[in-house]
């Protein structure tokens, strides 16, 4: 009976140990999302929209070269990992002499990974806007240019803003994958801990617990600025 005993008590879960690792790696893992992740998503996303924006213009305009730079340019980071593009960048570029700080590499490849998808988002808002705006516009004198910092983009940016936010939410996530190449994101720190306590299901759990709330509220922002911009469409 002593000894049955002894096997229940041994087998009943330590509350109060995972109570302690809990509440002691919550600021650790705070820390790392809001220095390292969330920074490094929102820095790779204006990159990555920047080289986006540049990306789709050269697909739509009527220079072969510029268009097939870009086509390529997708196909290849669309067609390959990015856990590989991380790895590529930040091991394979030093074979050739070209040495990047973890970060520094995580956000490149970030940055590149967004563009190429960002881009195609933007071509097909660009392209949903009515051929009429465009020949309107050149109507009243204005150049390509014009047209299309004054007429086009603007329109074309409500209707990407739902799929951008996405794909920034997304980005969010993906930089747990920072944790591969050394940068002292929330999922390395996660890790870390992991390694001190033994305790892999309670830490990733947190991890992912955290992960969600940023989320969760990044959403909510997504909505009130998709509500902000359905007052301008008519319906």
């Amino acid at each position: 009976m002593f000894l049955l005993n002894n096997l229940i008590l041994s087998a009943a879960p330590n509350w109060d140990r995972y109570i302690n690792i809990a509440e002691s790696s919550f600021l650790p893992l705070l820390k790392g999302a809001l220095v390292y992740s969330i920074p490094m998503a929102i820095i790779s996303f204006i990159i990555g929209i920047t080289i986006a924006v540049l990306t789709a213009l050269f697909r739509i305009s009527g220079i072969k070269i510029l268009s097939g730079i870009a086509r390529v340019y997708i196909s290849i980071i669309r067609g390959t990992p990015l856990l590989v593009q991380l790895f590529i960048i930040f091991f394979g570029l030093p074979r050739v002499g070209i040495n990047l700080d973890p970060l520094t590499a995580g956000i490149i490849g970030f940055s590149l990974n967004t563009g190429a998808y960002a881009s195609e988002i933007i071509r097909a808002a660009i392209l949903s806007i009515p051929k009429g705006q465009w020949e309107s516009s050149y109507s009243i004198g204005m150049s390509y240019v014009q047209s299309l910092r004054r007429i086009i983009l603007p329109q074309a940016t409500r209707v990407s803003i739902p799929p951008l936010s996405n794909s920034f939410i997304s980005l969010v996530k993906d930089t747990s994958l920072a944790s591969t190449i050394t940068v002292a994101e929330m999922f390395r720190k996660s890790q870390e801990i992991v390694a001190n306590t033994y305790e892999p299901l309670l830490l990733y759990s947190e991890a992912a617990l955290i992960y969600w709330i940023i989320c969760f509220i990044l959403s909510l922002g997504q909505d009130q600025i998709e509500n902000r911009l359905n007052r301008y469409v008519k319906t």
